[in-house]
């Protein structure tokens, strides 16, 4: 395998970005009766709502997993940002609604990871929790360990990243939820883990999109994939401390308007569904975006080849049939890469793009007002 030493490249991030193929291999191979029992009793009630919350990166992993999971389990399945759940509880948290909260935390020290489920205890009648973090040390684990209607679940100890941004961290607890909400099954883990180990000895030519310095870039995908096209532009925002301008939208979404932000120092990336209908809409602007600015104005990430008239396309062989949601996985990696390498080549520390403290790694500073008795009786 291809790597760039730590040391001299990249620092903790790019051994953590390698190390997810083995890590979704440890999370696919563990089994937990407690979560199956306490799972399968929630699902079991027909008028359960599902939220999935977090903050930045752990609200995208939302995003990318609730159509999936709408479509698997049939019922109602909403992603919510604990930030906007903070906001505005009464806009979103319903009383009488028998929910599920699934709350994404890599620390689980974010004060609106845990201002959110003390919310939803408050404001919901029948409320449960299920955490998926990564430090057995964070305040979000500890709050929710013991209690009788929550249950917390643990990704592997090396994905609790020390880098900056999230990335084994953010994929091994998608690939928790979408193991055990569905539609992902430990047979899938397998061919994502060699998807992803495809593009990480493959690194070097990641970089090569890199190296040509645009100074915009455009994620779109659709469905399950804007989450991810969303997840995308953020990294590569943190990574370079701002100085890339970095947008995502859907195909369709984009001509209305964003299309504008394209000009000769753009590099748009193209997630392409494998649902047949939709990637139809995907082609199109592949082609579209590539007439008016060329071949190279676009990379396509797909499971199967695009007709040879849309020109080249990476292909991720072995995700044919899997569901978007779980393809997202190994095109996430893509996109840590791209970040990693852009905020090297804008000469960043990537394990720490704001060494005066302007963007912390654990938001900070964010003061929780107390509802009043006529917010929670309104």
């Amino acid at each position: 395998m291809t790597t760039i030493p730590a040391q001299e490249d990249g620092g903790s991030t790019i051994l953590e970005i390698a190390q997810q193929p083995d890590a979704w291999r440890e999370v696919a191979g563990r089994t937990d009766e407690q979560a199956d029992a306490f799972l399968g009793e929630l699902l079991a009630k027909p008028d359960l709502r599902i939220v999935l919350t977090g903050a930045g990166s752990s609200a995208f992993a939302g995003e990318i997993a609730a159509p999936a999971l709408r479509r698997h389990l049939k019922r109602r399945v909403d992603a919510i940002a604990t930030t906007d759940i903070v906001a505005g509880p009464l806009d979103f948290l319903e009383r009488e609604t028998p929910t599920l909260m699934v709350s994404f935390g890599r620390s689980g020290n974010s004060p609106e990871s845990l201002a959110t489920t003390a919310l939803a205890d408050e404001l919901v009648d029948d409320v449960w929790h299920l955490v998926l973090t990564c430090d057995r040390e964070g305040k979000l684990g500890r709050e929710h360990t013991g209690r009788e209607k929550s249950l917390v679940v643990y990704m592997p100890e090396r994905t609790n990243d020390v880098g900056f941004a999230m990335t084994s961290s953010l994929t091994s607890m998608l690939l928790s939820c979408l193991l055990m909400l569905g539609p992902a099954s430990p047979g899938d883990v397998d061919a994502l883990a060699a998807a992803a180990q495809q593009l990480i000895d493959s690194q070097r030519d990641v970089r090569a999109l890199a190296q040509s310095k645009k100074q915009r870039f455009v994620y779109l995908g659709s469905g399950p994939l804007e989450g991810l096209a969303r997840e995308s532009a953020l990294k590569l925002l943190e990574l370079t401390a701002g100085e890339v301008v970095t947008y995502f939208d859907s195909p369709l979404g984009f001509r209305h308007g964003p299309k504008s932000v394209l000009d000769a120092d753009t590099l748009v990336v193209v997630y392409v569904s494998t649902d047949p209908h939709t990637r139809l809409y995907d082609l199109d602007i592949i082609a579209e975006i590539r007439a008016q600015l060329g071949q190279d104005a676009v990379t396509v990430l797909t499971t199967e080849p695009i007709p040879a008239e849309l020109g080249p396309a990476l292909v991720l062989p072995g995700l044919v049939g899997l569901d978007d949601a779980v393809v997202a996985l190994p095109y996430l990696v893509f996109a840590q890469y791209v970040a990693l390498f852009t905020s090297l080549e804008y000469r960043k520390t990537p394990d720490n793009p704001f060494p005066s403290g302007e963007v912390s790694r654990v938001v900070k500073g964010v003061t929780i007002h107390p509802m009043t008795n006529g917010d929670v009786h309104a």
